[in-house]
């Protein structure tokens, strides 16, 4: 028997950005399936109303990857896709396997040789990189920093060695809660002429992305507490 397709489905950076996250194909691949793997039912299924589904929502079978779900087999999640029937995946925001626990999904796809297709879609770190003025030639995304102080100072001046290094861009990002620490921290430990980017709120009303010198950054006051943040450092000297 042919297995289904499992889609990766892109889902808005922010409120009301809908309009700048939606493509042709992505509203015509949600209205061929009906079967979702998703990390929040609530937060999916308001995705599907605003991507324009026309399929009833009743009709729609959601298979929950929440946060209390992970750990267990995988098994139940692959039913529908070892019967021929499509399914699609979708992270609470952004590209699903990207810093998201979809990536396990996906890694047991492949195993089961299930066909894999991503769909274009809104990505904080590469919508950051772009906007950044840093390089994009040679760049890596470090996720979540330790959240001890004593190793997260110590990381944050290896990846600047890093970049220094390979003339490569240093991408990271930590809980929204805990930005203004970090940002103390980045400040703290990396060298004057350092260049940092704030990309904070992508796609939001209020998105603010500033580039500026580790000295430049000491001078200005921004609040980032709770708002969905990527830090990216470069240095070029």
């Amino acid at each position: 028997m042919q297995k289904g397709i499992l889609y990766l489905i892109p889902v808005p950076l922010a409120d009301n950005a809908a309009n700048k996250s939606f493509t042709p194909f992505l509203i015509d691949t949600i209205n061929s399936i009906n079967t979702y793997i998703v990390e929040n039912e609530k937060t999916a299924r308001k995705f599907l109303k605003e991507a324009g589904l026309k399929i009833p929502q009743s009709e729609l079978l959601i298979h929950d990857y929440g946060k209390h779900k992970r750990g267990n087999s995988l098994k139940p999640f692959f039913q529908e896709l070892n019967k021929g029937i499509n399914v699609g995946l979708m992270s609470e925001a952004g590209c699903p396997g990207v810093a998201d626990p979809g990536a396990d999904i996906v890694a047991e796809a492949h195993k089961q040789q299930i066909k894999v297709v991503p769909l274009v879609g809104p990505n904080a770190m590469l919508q950051a990189l772009m906007a950044s003025g840093f390089s994009g030639q040679s760049y890596a995304f470090t996720g979540y920093l330790p959240i001890d102080k004593g190793d997260r100072s110590k990381r944050i001046k290896d990846l600047e060695q890093l970049s220094q290094r390979f003339k490569q861009t240093q991408l990271f990002m930590e809980t929204p809660f805990r930005n203004n620490q970090l940002l103390e921290e980045v400040l703290k430990n990396c060298q004057p002429s350092t260049l940092l980017c704030i990309a904070s709120n992508i796609n939001a009303e209020d998105e603010y992305i500033k580039t500026l010198s580790i000295a430049e950054w000491k001078k200005e006051k921004v609040d980032l507490h709770k708002k969905p943040t990527v830090f990216l450092i470069y240095r070029n000297n």
